[in-house]
């Protein structure tokens, strides 16, 4: 094993984490008003941003959120969600982020498994909001509420109207997020992160990646996302004033012009979005600021890379990894020193060991399932969610993060991901646990049984593919799109179905997956 503490990086010391609240607190006052947010052709200064959160916060105590509790925020990426994330770790309390493209049926899962006291929403998604919350006394706050009567509804608005609120001390310990990793029908896991999780997962990124004077920037990740909260809170280490350009979802189109309008320099992506955007007349936009994009929460194919750097000379793409486990951080690639086909180096703080199905330490340069150490790291899993699927799910380990992955590190202590361990598919940098997708298949009336697998895709990373049995009449493969597209989220349903005869097992009875990838056609159906 290579020794970490072995490896050349960047010298830094770190201070004892504070609430991810006083460190906002710390650096706002520190570095002052300037522009910091751009979205939808209005500019907020930081100042505005910190003085809505304070009042937010006030609001949310008035409404009887209390230390400790778990308030979810459901919400496609605007200014608010920030805001409501400070507000709620300002009141004491832990978030529970959720993607808005789950289902209602998914939503309320999460409301129950986490024990939300209330859910903070936007007007265009409250019939799935009031559906999933039926039978529960929480409020809902909605932003932009438009007139409907249920007693459980609270305009965002009036908690902004609240007077400010001071900080409610909590300790560095104390719950700050609880993120599922994906999964509907009780297969999702919690994990629990706490303020000094994210506090070293944001100070090690930052350490680990920034360079003075890289300064402007564009979100379209998901804040909602391990990955975009990791953004977030890396923004709290700041030194010197930022200014970021949110988009509501990723446009690439949009993107690219936002790009040469604003000077920006440095952008997070996923490789879908790289695919994306090597569709887009790169050479009609002037680009030249752009110097860094730092890709993460999937495999980045190496010829990605190449054909962004030749169409967009200045920048150069870095890959990291990360899991939700883990604050959404382990290694990144510092500037200046990527070595292709890597995922860089274990970040400021972070350990990583390499180990066989017995635990042993391999060899550089050997294969095997790569282990997480760190003080980013979570403590364990939330009470009542079983790990299943993938990911880390051995969990912690006397100290160590299962994570599930196969993997290597180099001589030099350079991080490969050869493979997953497990079957999780990883569809747009979402994931997607197969055993969550044939719970929903085997709900149809006329299907036997199911077995998930991913398909290799040039621009998602892989595509949700799911063979079927069925009693006769079979349904049509749409027909069986049509129905799970009902009941799962937009990047879990298959979009490709295979009926077959009979569902293959192992010896010992578990499902054989490796035999269905080796049945599936070259290609995909038209």
């Amino acid at each position: 094993m290579v020794d970490p503490s072995t490896i050349e990086r960047p010298q830094s010391t770190v201070d004892e984490p504070r609430t991810l609240s006083r460190q906002w607190a710390d650096t706002h006052e520190r570095i002052g008003n300037h522009p910091a947010l751009r979205f939808d052709e209005q500019v907020y200064g930081s100042d505005e941003l910190f003085d809505r959160a304070t009042r937010v916060a006030a609001g949310l105590a008035g409404l009887g959120v209390r230390p400790g509790d778990r308030v979810a925020v459901l919400m496609a990426n605007c200014p608010e969600v920030s805001i409501t994330y400070h507000a709620v770790w300002r009141a004491g309390a832990a978030v529970t982020p959720v993607i808005f493209l789950v289902t209602a049926v998914e939503l309320g899962h999460l409301l129950r498994a986490s024990a939300a006291t209330a859910l903070v929403t936007t007007a265009d998604l409250l019939p799935k909001a009031l559906a999933a919350a039926d039978g529960l006394a929480i409020p809902l706050i909605v932003l932009g509420h438009t007139e409907q009567r249920d007693a459980r509804l609270v305009d965002y608005a009036s908690l902004e109207a609240a007077a400010p609120g001071g900080i409610v001390d909590r300790s560095p310990d104390d719950l700050a997020a609880l993120l599922f990793t994906g999964g509907t029908t009780g297969r999702s896991k919690g994990v629990p992160l706490s303020h000094a999780n994210l506090w070293y997962a944001g100070w090690s990124s930052r350490q680990h990646s920034h360079l003075p004077g890289i300064v402007r920037g564009i979100t379209a990740l998901p804040l909602s996302h391990s990955y975009g909260i990791l953004v977030t809170v890396g923004g709290l280490h700041m030194t010197e004033p930022t200014f970021a350009v949110l988009q509501r979802w990723f446009d690439p189109a949009r993107w690219v012009a936002l790009v040469a309008e604003h000077r920006l320099q440095v952008a997070a992506v996923v490789p879908s979005m790289l695919a994306a955007l090597l569709e887009q007349p790169l050479d009609q936009h002037d680009l030249g600021t752009l110097r860094h994009v730092f890709s993460g929460a999937a495999p980045l194919a190496p010829a990605l890379v190449a054909a962004f750097e030749r169409r967009v000379p200045s920048a150069q793409v870095f890959e990291g990894y990360g899991l939700t486990e883990s604050g959404g951080i382990v290694s990144s690639t510092p500037p200046g020193r990527r070595r292709a086909g890597t995922v860089g180096l274990p970040v400021p703080g972070v350990d990583v060991r390499i180990a066989d199905d017995i635990g042993t330490d391999v060899p550089a340069g050997a294969d095997g399932e790569i282990l997480v150490r760190g003080r980013n790291v979570m403590a364990g899993y939330w009470p009542d969610t079983e790990p299943a699927g993938g990911g880390a799910a051995d969990g912690v380990d006397g100290g160590w993060l299962h994570t599930g992955d196969i993997g290597h590190l180099d001589a030099d202590g350079y991080l490969t991901v050869v493979d997953r361990k497990k079957d999780l598919i990883i569809r747009g940098g979402h994931n997607v646990y197969p055993r969550d997708v044939e719970d929903v298949l085997l709900q149809h009336p006329a299907i036997t049984g199911a077995a998930v697998i991913g398909r290799p895709h040039p621009r998602l990373g892989e595509e949700v593919v799911a063979f079927v049995t069925t009693t006769d009449p079979a349904p049509t493969p749409d027909a069986v799109i049509a129905f799970t597209r009902a009941h799962l989220a937009a990047h879990k349903y298959p979009r490709e179905i295979h009926i077959i005869d009979t569902i293959p097992l192992t010896p010992v009875g578990k499902l054989d997956r490796k035999h269905l990838r080796h049945r599936l056609p070259d290609s995909p159906p038209p």
